[in-house]
């Protein structure tokens, strides 16, 4: 497994773009809006196209839903929306779980016993949205019974079961294991990481993410057994906290990003707010370092939702912020001139012009929408994580977040909580990420 891609793995910028024509860099903004006949029928805008047809669904794939809380049923909802993807069994081992799962998946067969939706034949793929501790033993049982897995993320709440499962599906080659880094299938994650690859931003300096929410991630139950297992996430012996539960998914994109793998952690945690007994902080932040200097800043909250959540990657010739469904460039004043950003759609943030990356701009068009303003009606990650995980099934094709990439990120997410917990820096040895 490749972990570490040196400067050679991808394009220079300017033999890039001396390779390239305007017109290549309008095709690759995707979502740029221009005026003027003559400049349309110079460059590669996007253009709306009355026999424009997205790929017609394969063969449906039948679905079972393991773990049905509050994330597990919107999998449910999802899937059930999926023009190819049925969900045909359900499983919670708690009684008004699975009431409530069957408002979103009538048809669906109920069950509180995960390896009767393992035995049932007609289940070709199941969805493990259990609480993480618990996904190894699910994980493992489905790949020996020939089911294609998606196995929410993190992975596990070990090293030790998150390498266990990654040997599962390593050793089911004819399977499809995916690991649910959402970002990884998002259409908008890979139109930005075009131009990031493409040396659009110069040489990469920092990187820096943040999830603010004010939540108190408690649930409340009159049975204190019930209450104790609703709130797995508030115990240290069994989660891998806020930069695990929830910050795994922007730290994959950093390590995507910059196609190299951290070589230390240091963290801080602080349990600031939410003073009901809990174990774990309330915020926290995280210094990750990559060879060569380069450095990745996280931090994270459920104190107060101000700024609320974003990726932004700083180069020397421009930055580049992915917020939701939309993403920005920014460029610096002593950066060359391009040529394709003096008619790109833009917008003004304080001091700073944004230059607009917009993805799947044909679909958008055909829809009749601009690209810019249809941004915001993209569908949310996890279903083209879902819908990627379906397609796969069909083609037999690779995930884009197989075993390997899910188990990386499962060791940086733990070890970094661990940094965290212990408010120290942790250097990561090369074993720990060896299947």
């Amino acid at each position: 497994m490749k972990t570490d891609l040196s400067d050679s793995d991808f394009p220079n910028r300017r033999d890039f773009l001396k390779g390239s024509s305007i017109a290549a860099m309008m095709a690759l903004m995707g979502g740029v809006e221009i005026t003027g006949q003559e400049v349309n029928k110079v460059l590669a805008v996007p253009k709306a196209d009355p026999n424009f047809k997205e790929k017609p669904p394969g063969p449906p794939v039948n679905l079972g839903v393991i773990g049905l809380g509050t994330w597990g049923k919107e999998l449910v909802a999802t899937a059930s929306r999926l023009p190819n993807g049925p969900v045909i069994a359900v499983c919670d081992t708690y009684s008004t779980s699975l009431r409530r799962a069957s408002e979103v998946a009538p048809n669906a067969s109920k069950h509180q016993d995960y390896r009767e939706i393992l035995d049932n034949k007609e289940v070709q793929g199941v969805i493990v949205a259990t609480p993480t501790h618990q996904h190894h033993d699910i994980v493992v049982a489905a790949l020996q019974a020939g089911k294609h897995v998606y196995c929410e993320a993190p992975m596990a709440a070990s090293i030790e079961d998150a390498r266990k499962i990654a040997q599962a599906a390593k050793d089911h080659p004819k399977l499809i294991f995916q690991a649910g880094q959402q970002a990884r299938a998002n259409p908008q994650h890979h139109h930005v990481l075009n131009f990031a690859r493409a040396g659009a931003m110069g040489r990469n300096v920092l990187a820096r993410g943040q999830w603010h929410k004010k939540q108190s991630w408690r649930r409340a139950s009159p049975n204190p057994e019930r209450e104790e297992a609703l709130n797995w996430r508030l115990n240290k012996e069994i989660s891998t906290g806020l930069i695990g539960e929830i910050g795994i998914h922007q730290l994959d994109v950093v390590n995507w990003f910059f196609g190299k793998m951290p070589v230390s952690v240091t963290g801080f945690g602080s349990l600031l707010w939410w003073t009901d007994g809990r174990q774990i902080p309330d915020t926290i932040q995280a210094v990750l370092e990559y060879p060569d200097g380069l450095r990745s800043v996280y931090d994270c909250t459920i104190g107060n939702s101000f700024d609320s959540t974003y990726d932004v990657f700083y180069g020397t010739d421009a930055a580049m912020m992915i917020r939701e469904n939309k993403a920005w460039m920014f460029k610096e004043v002593d950066s060359p001139l391009l040529g394709w950003e003096v008619y790109a759609r833009k917008e003004e943030f304080f001091s700073e012009t944004g230059i607009m990356l917009v993805a799947n701009a044909t679909k958008l068009l055909a829809q009749g929408k601009k690209p810019a303003e249809g941004a915001a009606d993209t569908d949310a990650p996890h279903k083209y994580s879902l819908q990627q995980f379906v397609d796969n099934i069909n083609e037999q094709k690779a995930p884009g977040c197989g075993y390997a990439e899910g188990y990386s990120a499962a060791v940086v997410a733990i070890k970094s909580n661990e940094a965290i917990v212990k408010n120290q820096k942790i250097t990561f040895q090369p074993e720990w990420f060896t299947i």
